[in-house]
């Protein structure tokens, strides 16, 4: 699915996005284990070979955002980026937190979510990024930590294109509505994060899970952020 030129949504049950440079490629996460045929033939559609994907970004360490980032690491060149704080659990070296204290409605999704994706295989990270940390990418991008999710996630701004990829900071629900992330180790932490990405200016905003908002995002997270603050 082509969100607008130059960026792909490769759907899936951990959806990831391509984003195209002048002759290299972004990938932002890399979907469950075995979705690596998958994201390089998307790759080869738009035009580009996977000598050009220049790197992988993840968003956080959940398997169904770096299942196939290990074989993809085998097939290309590219160098991998991650939040310091959930490098551990990529690379092997820390077992997924599960979330205590999840609420009533979640429950049973998470426990469906955790019983049908696969496990990640432990792959190498190439740069740790802390909030703030600038990212080669398009007309500039920047790292910006969103804890809550888990202790390390992280979204992608950039600024000058108006563009932003939340992560599990957001998500759009069966309804397509705009919503807080689900399974958060920390909801308060969650909370305060998507209040963070609502004061960026962005149109156009790539989330978790479920399908971009291609107008006015920044507007629908503020009006998100504003429901949560009077919960």
């Amino acid at each position: 699915m082509e969100v607008i030129p130059g960026l792909w949504m490769i759907e899936g049950l951990g959806p990831c996005y391509l984003y195209r440079d002048a002759d290299t490629y972004t990938l932002i996460d890399t979907g469950i284990t075995g979705d690596a045929t998958r994201i390089l033939d998307q790759l080869e559609e738009a035009g580009g070979k996977p000598g050009q994907l220049k790197q992988i970004i993840l968003t956080h360490s959940h398997p169904d955002h770096t299942g196939s980032h290990a074989e993809l690491i085998e097939r290309t060149e590219a160098q991998v980026l991650a939040h310091e704080l959930d490098v551990p659990v990529i690379i092997g070296e820390a077992e997924t937190e599960i979330p205590k204290v999840v609420p009533n409605a979640e429950r049973k999704l998470m426990e469906m979510a955790i019983e049908e994706t696969p496990i990640a295989k432990p792959a190498r990270v190439d740069r740790a990024l802390r909030d703030g940390d600038e990212i080669d990418m398009g007309a500039g991008a920047v790292a910006v930590h969103v804890p809550g999710h888990t202790p390390g996630s992280l979204a992608i701004f950039l600024p000058k294109e108006k563009l932003l990829f939340a992560g599990d900071a957001a998500e759009r629900d069966l309804e397509e509505n705009l919503v807080l992330g689900m399974f958060n180790l920390d909801q308060a932490q969650a909370i305060e994060s998507f209040r963070k990405l609502a004061a960026l200016d962005f149109e156009i905003a790539c989330v978790g899970h479920g399908k971009p908002l291609d107008r006015d995002a920044s507007l629908a997270f503020r009006r998100v952020a504003e429901k949560l603050a009077d919960n």
